[in-house]
Protein backbone atom coordinates (compact mmCIF):
# COMPACT_ATOMS: atom_id res chain seq x y z
CA UNK A 1 0.00 0.00 0.00
CA UNK A 2 1.27 3.03 -0.48
CA UNK A 3 0.28 6.61 0.92
CA UNK A 4 1.58 10.20 -1.00
CA UNK A 5 1.44 12.82 0.97
CA UNK A 6 1.14 15.76 -1.02
CA UNK A 7 3.42 18.53 0.14
CA UNK A 8 6.78 20.90 -1.06
CA UNK A 9 10.34 19.71 -0.06
CA UNK A 10 12.85 22.07 1.95
CA UNK A 11 12.41 23.78 5.37
CA UNK A 12 10.41 27.27 3.76
CA UNK A 13 7.79 25.00 3.33
CA UNK A 14 7.78 23.04 6.24
CA UNK A 15 4.92 24.85 7.99
CA UNK A 16 2.81 26.25 4.91
CA UNK A 17 -0.80 25.20 4.56
CA UNK A 18 -0.27 23.45 1.52
CA UNK A 19 2.58 21.22 3.08
CA UNK A 20 -0.84 19.49 4.91
CA UNK A 21 -0.27 15.87 3.23
CA UNK A 22 3.49 15.96 4.56
CA UNK A 23 2.23 16.89 8.41
CA UNK A 24 -0.65 14.27 7.41
CA UNK A 25 2.04 11.19 6.72
CA UNK A 26 4.19 12.39 9.98
CA UNK A 27 1.13 11.90 12.09
CA UNK A 28 0.49 8.62 10.52
CA UNK A 29 4.34 7.81 11.04
CA UNK A 30 3.77 9.14 15.46
CA UNK A 31 0.64 7.14 15.27
CA UNK A 32 1.76 3.98 13.47
CA UNK A 33 5.11 3.46 14.47
CA UNK A 34 6.77 4.11 11.13
CA UNK A 35 10.45 2.92 10.50
CA UNK A 36 12.98 5.90 9.48
CA UNK A 37 12.31 8.56 6.82
CA UNK A 38 15.02 7.42 3.73
CA UNK A 39 15.61 9.36 0.61
CA UNK A 40 15.61 7.42 -2.42
CA UNK A 41 16.39 9.55 -5.67
CA UNK A 42 15.15 6.49 -7.96
CA UNK A 43 11.99 7.41 -7.02
CA UNK A 44 12.57 11.33 -6.56
CA UNK A 45 10.76 10.58 -2.96
CA UNK A 46 11.82 10.15 1.00
CA UNK A 47 9.97 6.91 1.97
CA UNK A 48 9.01 5.44 5.77
CA UNK A 49 8.02 1.57 6.00
CA UNK A 50 5.47 0.95 8.44
CA UNK A 51 2.26 -1.71 9.19
CA UNK A 52 -1.00 -0.79 9.81
CA UNK A 53 -2.77 -4.36 11.43
CA UNK A 54 -0.99 -6.85 8.63
CA UNK A 55 -0.53 -4.46 5.72
CA UNK A 56 2.72 -3.19 4.81
CA UNK A 57 2.69 0.41 3.97
CA UNK A 58 5.00 2.98 2.57
CA UNK A 59 4.42 6.35 3.55
CA UNK A 60 5.90 8.29 0.68
CA UNK A 61 6.97 12.54 0.71
CA UNK A 62 7.64 13.35 -2.77
CA UNK A 63 10.78 15.57 -3.60
CA UNK A 64 9.61 17.03 -6.51
CA UNK A 65 7.86 20.24 -6.06
CA UNK A 66 4.00 19.93 -5.72
CA UNK A 67 3.33 20.58 -9.23
CA UNK A 68 5.36 17.62 -10.01
CA UNK A 69 3.95 15.43 -7.42
CA UNK A 70 2.43 12.82 -9.77
CA UNK A 71 6.12 11.69 -11.23
CA UNK A 72 7.10 10.20 -8.17
CA UNK A 73 3.82 8.75 -7.89
CA UNK A 74 4.45 7.33 -11.44
CA UNK A 75 7.77 6.02 -10.40
CA UNK A 76 6.49 4.04 -7.54
CA UNK A 77 2.79 3.10 -8.85
CA UNK A 78 5.20 1.41 -11.82
CA UNK A 79 7.59 -0.06 -9.56
CA UNK A 80 5.49 -1.71 -7.25
CA UNK A 81 2.92 -2.86 -10.22
CA UNK A 82 0.37 -0.92 -7.64
CA UNK A 83 -3.19 -0.68 -8.82
CA UNK A 84 -4.04 2.99 -7.96
CA UNK A 85 -7.84 2.38 -7.53
CA UNK A 86 -6.95 0.39 -4.65
CA UNK A 87 -3.16 0.53 -3.42
CA UNK A 88 -2.42 4.02 -3.78
CA UNK A 89 -4.19 6.96 -1.27
CA UNK A 90 -2.96 10.39 -1.48
CA UNK A 91 -3.51 12.93 1.16
CA UNK A 92 -3.81 16.84 0.14
CA UNK A 93 -4.76 19.95 1.61
CA UNK A 94 -8.53 20.92 0.38
CA UNK A 95 -9.53 24.95 0.88
CA UNK A 96 -13.15 23.91 0.36
CA UNK A 97 -13.40 21.95 3.14
CA UNK A 98 -13.72 23.02 6.57
CA UNK A 99 -10.26 23.83 9.00
CA UNK A 100 -9.32 20.11 10.44
CA UNK A 101 -12.14 18.01 8.39
CA UNK A 102 -10.91 14.81 6.70
CA UNK A 103 -13.12 14.17 3.84
CA UNK A 104 -12.83 10.43 1.77
CA UNK A 105 -13.21 10.81 -2.15
CA UNK A 106 -12.71 7.40 -3.63
CA UNK A 107 -11.88 9.48 -6.59
CA UNK A 108 -12.34 12.21 -9.43
CA UNK A 109 -10.84 15.50 -10.57
CA UNK A 110 -7.97 17.51 -9.59
CA UNK A 111 -10.33 20.28 -9.38
CA UNK A 112 -7.80 23.26 -8.56
CA UNK A 113 -5.14 21.57 -6.74
CA UNK A 114 -1.82 21.81 -8.96
CA UNK A 115 -0.51 18.36 -6.72
CA UNK A 116 -3.60 16.43 -7.56
CA UNK A 117 -3.46 17.50 -11.35
CA UNK A 118 -0.06 16.28 -11.48
CA UNK A 119 -1.09 12.90 -10.04
CA UNK A 120 -4.21 12.55 -12.36
CA UNK A 121 -1.91 12.88 -15.15
CA UNK A 122 0.67 10.68 -13.87
CA UNK A 123 -1.98 7.72 -12.38
CA UNK A 124 -5.67 8.32 -13.67
CA UNK A 125 -8.29 10.05 -12.04
CA UNK A 126 -9.02 6.35 -10.31
CA UNK A 127 -6.98 6.75 -7.05
CA UNK A 128 -8.93 7.26 -3.64
CA UNK A 129 -7.67 10.22 -1.84
CA UNK A 130 -8.21 11.73 1.85
CA UNK A 131 -8.50 15.97 1.35
CA UNK A 132 -7.52 17.88 4.55
CA UNK A 133 -9.99 20.80 5.01
CA UNK A 134 -7.48 24.31 5.30
CA UNK A 135 -10.86 26.02 5.77
CA UNK A 136 -11.42 29.26 3.02
CA UNK A 137 -8.65 31.74 2.30
CA UNK A 138 -10.11 35.32 3.55
CA UNK A 139 -11.69 37.15 0.85
CA UNK A 140 -9.89 38.95 -1.59
CA UNK A 141 -6.96 36.95 -0.98
CA UNK A 142 -4.61 35.63 -3.40
CA UNK A 143 -5.29 31.63 -2.95
CA UNK A 144 -1.72 30.74 -3.85
CA UNK A 145 -0.03 32.86 -1.36
CA UNK A 146 -2.49 32.23 1.40
CA UNK A 147 -1.60 28.13 0.98
CA UNK A 148 1.76 28.84 1.16
CA UNK A 149 1.15 30.94 4.09
CA UNK A 150 1.63 29.80 7.98
CA UNK A 151 -1.49 28.59 9.69
CA UNK A 152 -2.31 30.75 13.06
CA UNK A 153 -1.40 28.78 16.08
CA UNK A 154 -5.16 28.24 16.34
CA UNK A 155 -5.60 27.12 12.94
CA UNK A 156 -2.48 25.05 13.42
CA UNK A 157 -3.71 23.63 16.62
CA UNK A 158 -7.53 22.26 14.97
CA UNK A 159 -5.36 21.03 11.79
CA UNK A 160 -3.07 18.90 14.14
CA UNK A 161 -5.71 17.77 16.56
CA UNK A 162 -7.67 16.18 13.36
CA UNK A 163 -4.49 14.78 12.10
CA UNK A 164 -3.86 13.02 15.37
CA UNK A 165 -7.18 11.61 15.37
CA UNK A 166 -9.71 11.69 12.72
CA UNK A 167 -7.18 11.03 9.58
CA UNK A 168 -5.45 7.93 11.49
CA UNK A 169 -9.38 6.46 11.91
CA UNK A 170 -9.91 7.00 7.99
CA UNK A 171 -6.46 5.93 6.73
CA UNK A 172 -6.55 2.41 8.80
CA UNK A 173 -10.32 2.07 7.52
CA UNK A 174 -9.28 2.54 4.27
CA UNK A 175 -5.72 0.27 4.68
CA UNK A 176 -7.80 -2.67 6.57
CA UNK A 177 -10.67 -2.47 3.64
CA UNK A 178 -8.49 -2.19 1.12
CA UNK A 179 -6.43 -5.51 2.21
CA UNK A 180 -9.65 -7.79 1.65
CA UNK A 181 -9.52 -7.15 -1.87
Amino acid sequence: MLIVGLGNPGSSYESTRHNAGFRALDALHSVFGGGEWRDRPKFQASIAEMMIGTVPVLLVKPKTYMNRSGEAVHKLVDYYKADPTFQLLVLSDDCDLPLGEVRFRSQGGPGTHNGLKSVVENAGEGFPRLRIGLGQAPAGADLAEWVLSVPSAEERTLLDAALRTELPRKVEEFVLGSSQQ
